[in-house]
């Protein structure tokens, strides 16, 4: 699903799109709108609904505030929440008013009101049991069922439901002669003891259907029964102020091309809690917290997203020129929330960010002192530019893809080892070069052969099995994350267990030919057969399909289906590919991802700016999914050169980049940036001598290091980047205070402090600057000044005092290791900000 622009002008053009969806009645400055077809609100039978939304001026909703007519009499009538229902066949027109003078009609007409219709269980029954959360993960859903009792998640299998409900358990879930004491509804409206509790009342519409139903004889469905095809919400998004309420209409589309009203048929699951919640009858509840929030909405395997803005409302004045096309969509987004940005940062705390945000490492001192010395306008552009051309770019983000890939050498046997050095310097070498993004995707996609010969190869040692590779190759690569359909149809999603397994044998003809018994010599080779992977719930086996393709690929025996894969994943026309690397790009930057997770993107969960997401991935995959071009794009964008300091007004915001996020330092950064700081070097086994932690190529350093596994690099085990933690703990805090590591640091011989202290011909504050532009890309503001010559006296006082307990070489040592152990257990050092 597709967001318009989130700005005043661009929602109520969106909203206008909406009308042409439904029946629309205008008044003055009055909208009246029904999903249920035509130019009119049309109800079929007497158990037929319509929610009835009205909204003042387009994007205010006074569906309660209006008072309802229908003329004539008799035909329908409508309760104070908009609700509709038919008493006779006729026709009659429904007139809403608000206030005085605004009004607004719109017809309506009731047809077979005298037609009993056949009740379907998959339409009518099995939504009543997903409402109510019966057949949720955690109830009767669960793998093994609840107290004997076991449904489909979420109803996906209604077949099944069928017989449980009405055969399983002696049959005693239902009867038939006495419907109200069915167990079924005796234990759901709380008769009798239920674990769940009471979820049904007896006066309301869930009961009643499945009263009606039991009572009718328990059809499963009528031979005519159409199949949903899909759900349409009304309306799609609003901007609207906190404490406010928007009723929702929800309308489904049948196979046999009718409609059917939905609101209160449907699931509803609020994303944010905090910001808004929903009503079972589709009233939306807006709280206090602004920003914007999705509400899911599910009706059997379809999924629809309604999204609220809701505006801080301040004035909005002063904006920095837009750089790029990111910095028009994030500042038209600040001016419709009333968001004021934080104002741009200054050169020092540029230099520091972006080279730590491009390179993971600080910057030295010369390349401060060299940047803020520039009067280039330019400086901050070429800046980027030298920074992508260095090796040390090549190193960070080879690390990062290392993580993603599962660059592990497990056992750590000597091969293996070998192997994951040579998988690694394939990225590394990758991003030296600016390979396109899309051709180094295809290349590890169809690697073939040996592992020392083609490094890329050794994803699939890692990644074992064809389920896993192809899991892990939908999240990294498309953000999907297809796990959930391996068991059953993906709860928040729209694959199927058919997706899963027909998007899986695409890898179903990969073996390994193992060569004179030795492991390092297998080979990783397409077996010339039918591509095929069978779904174990149907017995069924699947073709090769991509993921929404309506049809199998056929591809011949002959021909790798990889090949197959890795052509459609690289294609522009792919809606998935450049949307995922962008956003995850995009976190990296900024601290959260237009969505977030990064690598969960659907329509449940909807970006915070789809807009830019799609402009965004459009031109990476335009300019030919160059890496550079769209860190350079991001990085010179007034919006990534935002301060962290927040205003009144930004301080809570979290989605809307109105300030830049600090993030603390990943743990390879954090450690590097300790060693530059104290003038100490890594060591690690089979690594050359002071190898940097983020050039570490494989898991094998994290466990070697307290300090890189307490601060959170991953071992590299999942596909995941939440595998990597950077939340605070107290172990971190007394690791910096002081752990062993940090104090051998502090106090070598061949240190900072050490060479700091020794340098008694310069002046303090000369030494002190040296250090703070080193650490902080500043130099000490006179409160920090004062407070170290104040530290440095101190000691110098005390040696001259006891010069035997204390030397003056001791003092101005000690002196010197306590204000480098400060600077390392600042937040502005632990944090790129």
């Amino acid at each position: 699903m597709r967001f318009p622009i989130p700005h005043r002008g661009g929602v109520l053009v969106a909203l206008l799109a909406c009308l042409a969806l439904v029946p629309v009645a205008k008044g003055e400055g009055l909208t009246v709108h029904s999903g249920t077809g035509g130019d009119q609100v049309r109800l079929n039978g007497a158990d037929d609904r319509a929610q009835i939304v009205v909204m003042a001026k387009g994007d205010r909703d006074v569906t309660r505030n209006a008072s309802y007519t229908i003329e004539p009499t008799g035909v329908a009538e409508i309760d104070a929440g908009g609700w509709l229902r038919p008493l006779r066949n006729g026709a009659a027109t429904l007139t809403a008013r608000v206030g005085e003078t605004e009004t607004a009609s719109i017809p309506i007409s009731v047809e077979k009101f005298d037609v009993p219709r056949v009740i379907s269980f998959p339409n009518d029954v099995v939504p009543v049991f997903t409402r109510n959360h019966c057949n949720a993960g955690a109830c009767h859903a669960k793998a093994a069922g609840q107290n004997g009792f076991h449904l489909s998640l979420l109803g996906y299998e209604p077949e099944n439901d069928y017989e449980q409900i009405v055969t399983h358990g002696r049959g005693r879930r239902v009867n038939p002669s006495a419907p109200e004491f069915s167990l079924v509804l005796m234990k759901a409206c709380g008769d009798i003891p239920h674990e769940g509790g009471a979820r049904l009342d007896k006066e309301g519409a869930d009961y009643q259907t499945i009263l009606a139903w039991v009572e009718k004889g328990l059809p499963f469905k009528p031979d005519d029964d159409p199949v949903v095809e899909g759900i349409d919400i009304y309306p799609q998004s609003v901007v609207t102020t906190p404490g406010s309420e928007q009723q929702l209409s929800v309308t489904g589309r049948y196979s046999d091309g009718t409609t059917r009203d939905l609101t209160r048929l449907v699931q509803y699951e609020a994303n944010q809690p905090e910001m808004a919640e929903a009503g079972e009858d589709g009233l939306i509840s807006i709280k206090q917290k602004t920003g914007t929030t999705a509400i899911l909405v599910r009706f059997q395997e379809h999924i629809a997203t309604f999204t609220a803005t809701i505006p801080l409302g301040s004035e909005v004045k002063d904006l920095p020129k837009p750089k790029n096309f990111i910095d028009e969509h994030i500042f038209e987004r600040l001016s419709l929330m009333g968001l004021p940005p934080s104002p741009l940062i200054d050169d020092g705390m540029f230099v520091r960010r972006v080279t730590l945000d491009i390179t993971g490492r600080l910057p030295t001192q010369e390349e401060t002192n060299a940047f803020l010395a520039s009067t280039d306008p330019e400086k901050r552009a070429r800046k980027i530019d030298e920074l992508l051309d260095s090796t040390d770019y090549a190193d960070f983000f080879a690390g990062k893809w290392a993580g993603i890939l599962r660059n592990k050498v497990e056992r750590g046997v000597d091969w293996i080892i070998r192997d994951s050095h040579a998988f690694y310097a394939w990225i590394r070498n990758s991003l030296i070069e600016n390979k396109p993004y899309d051709q180094f995707a295809s290349e590890l996609i169809v690697a073939s052969g040996k592992e020392i010969e083609n490094p890329a190869v050794n994803w699939y040692r890692v990644v074992g099995d064809q389920k896993e590779r192809m899991e892990n190759l939908a999240q990294v690569f498309l953000g999907i994350r297809m796990q959930c359909a391996q068991c059953h149809h993906h709860p928040y999603e729209q694959w199927s267990q058919d997706d899963y397994y027909s998007f899986t044998a695409f890898f179903s003809t990969i073996e390994t030919k193992n060569i004179r018994k030795l492991p390092e010599e297998d080979i990783y080779f397409h077996n010339r057969k039918a591509a095929l992977m069978e779904n174990p719930a149907t017995g069924e086996k699947l073709k090769p399909r991509l993921l929404g393709a309506p049809e199998p690929v056929d591809i011949p025996a002959a021909r790798d289906p990889r090949f197959e894969l890795a052509d459609w994943m690289r294609s522009k026309d792919n809606p998935y590919f450049a949307r995922m690397l962008v956003n995850r790009y995009w976190k990296h930057f900024f601290s959260r991802g237009l969505v977030e997770p990064e690598d969960d993107i659907r329509p449940s969960n909807p970006a915070t700016h789809p807009k830019l997401l799609e402009d965004l991935a459009d031109h990476f995959a335009d300019s030919g999914f160059d890496l550079k071009d769209l860190i350079r794009t991001i990085c010179n964008s007034r919006t990534y050169q935002l301060s962290s300091m927040p205003n009144d007004q930004n301080e809570a915001d979290e989605q809307n980049f109105a300030r830049y996020y600090p993030k603390r330092l990943p743990a390879e950064v954090l450690l590097d940036s300790v060693n530059d700081i104290t003038g100490a070097k890594n060591s690690f086994s089979k690594q050359p001598a002071g190898v940097r932690a983020i050039a570490l190529p494989n898991e094998k350093g994290t466990v070697e290091s307290e300090f890189l596994m307490m601060f959170g690099r991953p071992a590299m085990d999942t596909a995941c980047e939440c595998e990597r933690t950077s939340e605070a703990n107290l172990g971190q805090s007394l690791h910096l205070l002081n752990s062993d590591t940090i104090q051998t640091k502090l106090t070598a011989n061949d240190g900072i402090a050490a060479k700091l202290a020794k340098e008694t011909d310069r002046p303090d504050q000369d030494r002190l600057t040296e250090l703070y532009l080193h650490a902080l890309s500043r130099k000490p503001a006179e409160p920090e000044l004062k407070i170290a010559l104040d530290h440095l006296d101190r000691k110098r006082k005390a040696s001259a005092a006891d010069p035997k307990a204390l030397t003056p070489e001791q003092a101005e040592r000690q002196a010197w290791e306590d204000i480098v152990w400060v600077l390392i257990n600042t937040k502005e050092f632990m944090f790129n900000r």
